[in-house]
Formats: structure tokens, sequence, C-alpha cells
């Protein structure tokens, strides 16, 4: 997730959303609009990655938005996001409802809850974990099924003792599941339903967050256990911004609630597949040197917990990632880099440390 894409909107044309009014009774709606922005990456990689035979690469989004007014004051935005090849990456409604605050029908682009917690701390460019190479991170993978049609609600702002206070609950009936880019049948997983809580408080230039997700877990019986239980993963951070600098603290849980025996210490694992917990710290601190150069240190420490129930016990195994990062700005165009370096990945004892490098053209329109 980049955190520096600036969209400028470029609004096409007016359009009449009333078609709205088939779906919402006895409500009609106002004449609406419809904008379409998108950004676009080129990207040179050096290091032991994924895809490292291709050291260039690029990437495209285009977003297409609408929204209206209804007779009631309330109002209703959609959007829909395509990447290369017009393959849909997200899809999403909101109906913001006044005091009442929102709810929101789909999949990713920001309208789950469980966005705003991952991976939070302030960097110049990516998240830390985009340079590890080595798959899904604690941090990164909290509240991830959110993105599979969760119904979302967020309540309004509230003035808590000089706090600004947002709470989001999220609801997935089938999380983890998949549809079909027309948003057609749900192709049967091994996950139930899906829940999601945040919190999050700002006073000043301090923001507290804290998350939690459980969902029910339906896979078959694993390595002779005879059951499993649900998935719980949660996280919780404290972000501070004073004058050009902002430090970042975050911590993070992950119980797939898979039975069985523990991932050898030099076996890779991956957060919510392989039995056992994860546990992360991360860490990180950014400067703004003006209004369009800043740069970023970030650290994070992911610790699987084999949590064995053989005979055998089996190790911890830390995996370490650092990255420094920066970027500039110029309007619409940006350039940016990180540099992150991965010791243990993959979870793996005896795997050898890993070091990328990135740097990208960005531009938005």
């Amino acid at each position: 997730m980049n955190k520096n894409k600036g969209v400028n909107m470029i609004n096409f044309k007016k359009v009449g959303l009333t078609a709205l009014a088939g779906s919402l009774a006895a409500v009609s709606a106002q004449a609406g609009e419809i904008s379409v922005s998108g950004a676009a990456n080129v990207t040179y990689v050096t290091g032991e990655t994924a895809n490292s035979a291709q050291a260039f690469g690029t990437d495209k989004d285009v977003k297409f938005s609408g929204s209206g007014e209804l007779d009631n004051g309330w109002s209703v935005a959609v959007h829909t996001t395509m990447t290369d090849a017009f393959a849909v990456s997200s899809s999403a409604t909101v109906i913001t409802m006044g005091s009442m605050g929102s709810i929101g029908f789909g999949s990713g682009g920001g309208t789950n809850v469980a966005g705003a917690y991952d991976e939070p701390n302030p960097t110049a460019y990516e998240e830390t974990s985009d340079g590890d190479t080595s798959g899904t991170v604690s941090n990164d993978y909290v509240g991830n099924w959110a993105d599979d049609n969760a119904i979302v609600y967020q309540a309004p702002a509230m003035d808590i003792g000089g706090a600004t206070v947002n709470i989001g609950v999220e609801y997935s009936l089938q999380a983890g599941s998949t549809t079909a880019a027309d948003g057609g049948g749900i192709a049967r997983t091994k996950y139930g339903a899906g829940y999601g809580l945040g919190v999050k408080a700002a006073m000043g230039g301090l923001t507290l967050g804290v998350y939690a997700a459980e969902r029910e877990n339906d896979q078959t019986v694993i390595a002779g256990e005879d059951d499993v239980k649900n998935e719980f993963n949660g996280t919780w951070f404290a972000n501070y911004s004073f004058g050009p600098v902002s430090i970042g603290y975050s911590t993070s849980y992950v119980d797939a609630g898979l039975a069985g025996s523990a991932e050898a210490t030099t076996n890779a694992k991956t957060v919510g597949t392989s039995a056992g917990i994860f546990e992360s710290e991360a860490m990180s601190i950014a400067f703004n040197v003006n209004d369009n150069l800043s740069v970023s240190y970030s650290e994070t420490e992911d610790v699987y917990n084999a949590q064995d129930n053989a005979s055998t016990a089996v190790a911890d195994v830390t995996m370490d990632i650092e990255s420094l990062q920066v970027a500039y700005s110029m309007g619409s165009m940006s350039i940016k880099a990180y540099k992150t370096e991965t010791n243990n990945p993959n979870f793996k004892s005896d795997a050898d440390s890993r070091t990328v490098t990135e740097v990208a053209l960005g531009l938005a329109f």
C-alpha cells in the first residue's frame, strides 16, 4: 500500500444516478457525478525477489468513482478499481447516513475497517513488508479477510475528552471467499464468517488504534488432530507527529487456529497457514525534509512461536526486517526508493539474508 500516492481527480461528465432508486425503496437520487482517476508506477528492482528475472516492472490502476445525493439527505458513493489487463481489484458501495455514520458493501479499496490498521506506522514510500521478499508478515496479515465482500459500518466521529474517536465494525458471511468479477456466485472455501472491530483515537499529534478480528475456521483435520479452532488476529499501534517528524510503534498477533505439529525451524512458514502463533513488533521514524522530500527508517521483528503439540519441542524463529526509504514528489509525479534487508526470510532459521532495492517513478492523474 503506497502511502504517498496522490491522485488528482478528473471529472468527465455528470450523469443521472436515478437508477440507484431501484435498490433503495422510497428514496430517490438526485443527479450525481462520475470521475476517473489513476496511477502508474515504473519500477527497477535489484536483489532476490519472487520475480528476480525481471528487474524492470510496471503496474497501473484506474479507478471509476460515482456519487449522488438522496432526497433524505443521505449520499451514495460507488467505485470500481481495475488493474493491468482490466482485472477488477476492488469494488464497493458506501451509503453515508448523516449523523448515523455510514455502511459499506464490497471488497477492498479502503472500504474495510482493517485497512486503517494494516502496518499503520509512518514511512516515506511503502510498507516495510513490501520489500521483505518472504511473503506475508504478521502486521500485514491482520484483518486481510475483510477484503472479501464484507459489510462495514463506520460510526460518526465522536469527541471524547478532547480526543476524536472513530469506531468501525465489519462482517463477512464467508471470510476468505472469492467471487466472479461481476459479483456473481460465491466459490466456497475453508472459512466461515468473519468479524472485525477497530477503534482509533486522535488528539493533537498522537493517534492510538486497536483492531481485533476472528473468523470461523472450517478447515479439515490437520496432522491427526481432532479439531481446529477459529482464527484470531489483532494489532494495536501508536503514532506521534511533531513538526516534520513522525514516529510509530505497533504490535500484532496472528493465530491461524490450526492444530497439529509445529513447523521445524528450517522449514518455511506462512502467516495464517502454518500451525503456530506469529507475533510482531514494528517501529518507524519518518522525517519531512521539506514539502517535497521525505525519508524514513523502519524495523519489524516477527516471531514464529511453534506452540508445538508434539513431544519434541520446536524453537522459535525470528524474522527481522529493516527498511530505509526516500520519496520526492513533483506534483503528480514522484520518485521513490527503498532498500530493505530481511534476516531469516520465511521464518527459516538457516536461510540467507536478503537485500532488495527498488527505485520507482510514479505518475498520478
